[in-house]
């Protein structure tokens, strides 16, 4: 009986709702939706964000995705041409080639010795001392010159044939030559300039040991551990995920170098093409010898590059990468 009134009730509720009643409330839930998911402001806030990743991050990829396909010489309409620039690339280019040497000799030699230097001088300045912040700006500081032209044009100085670094030997009697100048030597003066610029790093391996957990140490204090053990056995293995972070960005950063190979040879890539990095070949490609479709093949080699290393990065990550989990 109770329920048979209350179906009556629930009935008599809703014959009384009127069209224009429903339809208020539909507006007003329609509202309270638009107030719970933000409504458009959300959108229009991001859309600047949108507006750059398709127009200047998407679009432009695509494009050269196509140029890479074509022959085209920034003058003409581009002609289709298939794989004939990839083609190109890897069986008749004899520059390609000495560039992809001149880039991993860089890329495998720089990196580790940035990161062991960039390490050491963290733990260096990983205390509380007087006046540490300044000595920190000042280990920083060269990370913020060492990218400008300037910076290029006096490395390129120091190691000429008259240069200061020749001065230095000749103090203990070592004649000098011109390290520049000779093929042999060319490329390892890029990769001192790189190795000098640590300062990037070295923040980051700072703020990584500046979360390493003090009770660690002090038991191991307790025990009698030596500082080398305490580094490879505590302070190594919980550093690992910076380490990893680092190397990954360094190495991006390292297959991308351009101002001073470009600098210090004058462009050229010389002497016998033994600073011709990679990036440095891809410009020439496009912007000296107006061969911009075979430049866009180079940077998508250069692309597909960088991801398999970041690939191998993560795969090999997994077996030395120690988490708190």
């Amino acid at each position: 009986m109770t329920v048979a009134k209350s179906d009556a009730g629930a009935g008599e509720q809703a014959a009384s709702v009127t069209p224009s009643d429903q339809r208020e409330r539909d507006r007003m839930r329609r509202r309270l939706a638009r107030r719970r998911g933000g409504g458009w402001w959300p959108y229009a806030f991001l859309a600047p964000w949108f507006i750059g990743l398709f127009g200047l991050t998407i679009y432009p990829m695509l494009d050269s995705l196509y140029l890479s396909f074509t022959d085209f010489d920034l003058l003409t309409p581009a002609q289709w041409i298939g794989v004939d620039n990839y083609d190109k690339m890897f069986t008749e280019d004899p520059v390609f080639w000495d560039s992809v040497h001149a880039t991993l000799l860089y890329v495998v030699v720089s990196v580790p010795l940035k990161l062991a230097l960039a390490l050491g001088v963290a733990m260096l300045l990983n205390r509380d001392l007087r006046g540490i912040g300044l000595y920190r700006a000042a280990f920083y500081l060269p990370s913020l010159l060492g990218g400008a032209v300037a910076i290029a044009i006096v490395w390129r100085q120091v190691f000429g044939g008259d240069g200061l670094f020749n001065d230095f030997l000749g103090w203990f009697g070592i004649a000098g030559q011109d390290w520049i100048s000779n093929p042999d030597t060319a490329i390892y003066t890029l990769i001192l300039l790189a190795v000098w610029q640590f300062g990037t790093p070295m923040v980051i391996f700072l703020a990584g040991l500046k979360q390493l957990p003090k009770d660690v140490y002090e038991a191991a204090a307790i025990d009698g551990v030596t500082p080398v053990t305490r580094f490879f056995r505590i302070t190594l293995p919980l550093l690992t995920p910076i380490v990893f972070f680092n190397v990954v960005l360094q190495i991006i950063d390292a297959f991308k170098t351009f101002t001073p190979a470009f600098v210090i040879s004058n462009g050229s890539g010389g002497p016998l093409n033994s600073t011709m990095l990679y990036s440095l070949y891809l410009y020439k490609k496009g912007f000296t010898d107006l061969q911009m479709g075979y430049a866009s093949a180079l940077a998508w080699v250069l692309f597909l590059v960088i991801a398999g290393f970041t690939a191998v990065n993560f795969i090999a990550g997994r077996y030395w990468v120690h988490y708190d989990d």
